[in-house]
């Protein structure tokens, strides 16, 4: 059974999980608009994936006799610059979402709760992934520049 403390916590950040959904979704939008397809194919796969973080904590939570509470979903900007700046206000925000994955787990292990921080510590292995995908994508787009920027929107395309 879940402390009441560390469901709240788990709540919070459904909530911001979500949240990322929304905007990788508007980020998705955009480029579409923009005529950037793979670049907004990229984007909805990672509002997929940010959907499945909150299924799957929605899902621990009821498992450990906790009650899941789904709150308001902030609205996310729906404008952005270039590709550049696009995809390093995607590594800020995970960089960000990454601080408050570890307050998570500080909250499970401050209330010696060892099952909660061992399905925590999943989140936080990924989050070590996303942010280095991230990153990686910034250095190549700045690599590539503006000539190679439909090869990298091209070359993302293909995420699934």
């Amino acid at each position: 059974m879940l402390s009441k403390k560390l469901q709240d916590t788990i709540n919070e950040q459904i909530n911001v999980e979500m949240w990322s959904a929304n905007l990788y979704l508007s980020m998705s939008v955009f480029f579409a608009k923009e005529g950037f397809g793979g670049f907004a194919a990229w984007m909805k796969a990672q509002s997929k994936e940010e959907m499945q973080h909150a299924y799957s904590m929605m899902d621990y939570v009821i498992k450990r006799e906790g009650t899941v509470t789904i709150g308001m979903i902030n609205v996310v900007p729906t404008g952005w610059g270039s590709p550049l700046e696009v995809f390093e206000s995607v590594y800020k925000h995970e960089v960000h979402i990454s601080g408050l994955i570890d307050k998570v787990v500080d909250v499970a292990a401050s209330e010696r709760d060892k099952a909660s921080q061992d399905f925590l510590w999943g989140f936080v292995r990924e989050q070590v992934e996303e942010e280095a995908t991230a990153k990686e994508i910034v250095e190549r787009i700045k690599i590539a520049g503006n000539n190679g920027i439909f090869y990298i929107d091209a070359q993302l395309g293909q995420r699934k």
